[in-house]
């Protein structure tokens, strides 16, 4: 089945507050768990898409000496990320920037550890993101992408679709269903880690929905 696009960018209020309001609990805290042991007790940490900043908030609340960025290119998911973080009194720990995943501002080699849930689905081409994240990496250092798996046919969408019950809104679901659509398949995301220059990285299928592709950092003795 061929990939449908999707939007790059949702920047609506009323999808920032709606896609807040999923509950992607378990997949945030799996997520954040696999990222705790991919980098030493102290680092700077970049989370890409970081959409209302879930994400970040888990991996404060355990690794106090991790300095975290998160990008995303929606103000309005930004805006409520901030909310979240103050909340969860994290604002000396957190920092939330209007950055565009293609093009970012920081220096080669600058962070520890890059993390990105579920972007890679929302661009039409992510190897410009994928370079990017290969620069601003440390080459020893660590790495978490996760996203959807593009399922084999529009049917087999629709059953996913009607199996996730009546907790989520018709217009939930319809950004569930574009998600899958859009998603890439193991075999495009490793032709595209490759093109990227990206090396020594562990992809696989790490649920019936997901793939996941992960690098430990490695401690550099002089």
């Amino acid at each position: 089945m061929q990939r449908i696009l999707e939007p790059e960018v949702m920047d609506s209020l009323e999808e920032a507050i709606e896609y807040d309001a999923m509950n992607f609990t378990e997949v945030n805290t799996n997520f954040a768990q696999r990222a705790t042991s991919l980098a030493p007790e102290v680092a700077q940490v970049l989370d890409v898409g970081t959409g209302t900043a879930r994400i970040p908030i888990l991996i404060a609340q355990q690794r106090q000496k991790w300095q975290i960025t998160g990008i995303d290119l929606a103000r309005s998911m930004l805006d409520i990320g901030k909310k979240n973080i103050k909340e969860a009194n994290l604002e000396q720990q957190i920092d939330l920037e209007v950055v565009d995943a293609k093009q970012m501002p920081y220096t080669d080699a600058q962070f520890d550890l890059v993390l990105s849930n579920s972007l890679l689905h929302h661009l039409p081409n992510p190897l410009p993101f994928l370079r990017e994240l290969n620069r601003v990496l440390k080459p020893n250092g660590g790495m978490l992408l996760r996203d959807l798996l593009r399922p084999a046919s529009a049917e087999i969408i629709n059953h996913i679709i009607e199996e996730i019950g009546e907790d989520y809104s018709l217009h939930q679901k319809q950004l569930f269903r574009d998600s899958l659509f859009a998603a890439f398949t193991l075999e495009e995301v490793k032709e595209l880690l490759q093109a990227a220059g990206i090396k020594g990285v562990k992809l696989y299928q790490s649920s019936e929905r997901h793939w996941t592709a992960e690098r430990v950092y490695q401690q550099i003795n002089y």
